[in-house]
């Protein structure tokens, strides 16, 4: 089986470190925090823990796993390909587009595994909403909007887009089949720090006609994380807290009159997605296979990413 060591074991690196532990998978941890390597330690007494990433890379394992803050990421990940090795980044893959962009170019010519943590796209209802939109029973994809809010982990190196985001900048591309951005319109709220955007939205036109919205806050009372796909026969919605998929088929006819046959909820598997994607990452380094969420997607996330931190800076 490859194995694989887990760079960064803090607030969400434990939990991979976690998964590919229990998957049989786990070569080795870096963590530069000497409390959070002791921790590792502790936990994980069978398993190789650095200070030193160079040290790591060195070893035998087959991929490299980054959980570590986001600046960091393009640094270690190409370190990573250039010594050789598999490579999965967590969201989002790099913060530019251009440095996205040479490491998915950098992991195709050396026909190397670049896979990037869009966990939403391993969450079955999201599989589900993908493969059903494919069959055209909801009609044309229109529009997709999502909302993800909370009284959230406020940052200081990153605003919310950036934190919250990428998930839902995946599930857009993925649910409205992978479209051109045409134009991007952005409105942010700075509340607790002066230049860190705590609440924004974001309006997205796509090469066809196709739109989506984004709203995403860490500064809200109530945890929301919906998903919302209008087409032109039936409307989905996905309500990540309860993990409830419910097809509308409700429409507007020609007539602009109110069409409503009631709706259902739909039946779908839901394995935990992270395990579903630690799992994808060992299949695509032992078949070889690209990965859903390839370098490719990453640079598409980054781009929109990148062009909504520009509007909002103006």
């Amino acid at each position: 089986m490859s194995r694989v060591i887990v760079v960064g074991a803090g607030h969400w690196g434990k939990n991979l470190v976690q998964n590919f532990y229990e998957l049989g998978a786990l070569a080795g941890v870096v963590e530069l925090a000497p409390a959070l390597r002791e921790k590792v330690v502790q936990q994980y007494p069978d398993v190789q823990v650095y200070a030193d990433f160079s040290k790591a890379l060195n070893s035998e394992a087959q991929g490299i796993v980054i959980a570590t803050p986001a600046p960091t990421h393009y640094t270690l990940a190409l370190a990573a390909l250039e010594a050789g090795k598999d490579v999965f980044v967590e969201k989002p893959i790099t913060l530019q587009e251009s440095e996205a962009r040479g490491l998915a170019e950098y992991a195709d010519q050396q026909e190397q595994i670049l896979m990037v943590g869009h966990l939403l796209l391993y969450q079955g209802a999201i599989a589900w909403m993908r493969d059903y939109l494919a069959t055209g029973k909801a009609g044309k994809v229109l529009h997709v909007a999502t909302r993800r809010t909370k009284l959230g982990r406020v940052r200081r190196e990153e605003n919310v887009w950036w934190s919250f985001a990428p998930h839902d900048v995946s599930v857009v591309l993925e649910l409205l089949g992978q479209p051109k951005l045409q134009q991007v319109k952005a409105a942010g709220r700075t509340m607790l720090q002066p230049t860190v955007a705590d609440d924004v939205d974001v309006a997205l036109t796509f090469a066809g006609g196709q739109t989506a919205h984004i709203h995403c806050s860490w500064y809200a009372p109530l945890l929301e994380r919906k998903t919302m796909v209008i087409g032109s026969q039936e409307m989905l919605v996905y309500d990540e807290v309860s993990g409830q998929v419910t097809v509308y088929q409700k429409t507007v006819d020609q007539a602009l009159q109110n069409q409503d046959q009631g709706s259902w909820l739909a039946n779908f598997e839901s394995p935990p997605p992270l395990r579903q994607e630690c799992q994808h990452f060992l299949d695509c380094m032992e078949t070889r296979q690209r990965p859903r969420s390839d370098g490719w997607n990453g640079v598409a996330v980054v781009n929109i990413l990148e062009q909504v931190q520009r509007d909002l800076e103006r």
